[in-house]
């Protein structure tokens, strides 16, 4: 069963990578160890792919960096569920591939010890038995989602592959 790490409102991109490493960390396995250190010491050794990341609002707000959304999709998040994002995240988590969905009820919903399950392509996602709507995502974001990340796809459509 995937594990479910819960966080509150305005986790920022230092919380989720402190900006300290920003110039000396550029590559997944470089990034990593020092996911959520400051907020979370134990997520970058206890996270495993498929695990959910549930938030509250403004999730991803600071500086614009490409590092925590590589990095979590780079640690297997099987999607970051939150009641809102902050514009510039959510385009980097765009790009790397990194599935969000926005689903305040869902979010709110959510009871330690829950099981969590995703249809993104449906547009649902179950928390402890109830589920729960969000507006479909537009096939290009999962087809970006599905091909790794922005270059990935573009590189594809380049070659007609997409």
């Amino acid at each position: 069963m995937s594990k479910v790490w819960k966080y509150g409102d305005d986790v920022n991109t230092d919380m989720l990578f402190p900006g300290k490493y920003t110039y000396s960390c550029s590559t997944a396995e470089q990034i990593l160890p020092h996911l959520l250190e400051d907020l979370d010491p134990g997520f970058a050794t206890g996270v495993r792919p498929g695990d959910f990341l549930l938030a509250g609002k403004n999730f991803g707000c600071g500086s614009s960096r490409e590092q925590p959304a590589l990095g979590l999709k780079a640690a297997g998040i099987e999607a970051v569920v939150a009641k809102s994002y902050a514009r510039i995240f959510y385009r980097a988590a765009v790009n790397q591939g990194l599935l969000l969905i926005e689903c305040p009820k869902a979010v709110r919903a959510y009871k330690e010890g829950d099981e969590v399950r995703l249809d993104a392509a449906a547009g649902t996602i179950t928390v402890g038995g109830q589920s729960f709507s969000f507006p479909s995502l537009p096939e290009a974001i999962l087809a970006i989602r599905d091909a790794g990340g922005l270059l990935p796809y573009a590189r594809a459509k380049l070659r007609g592959r997409a």
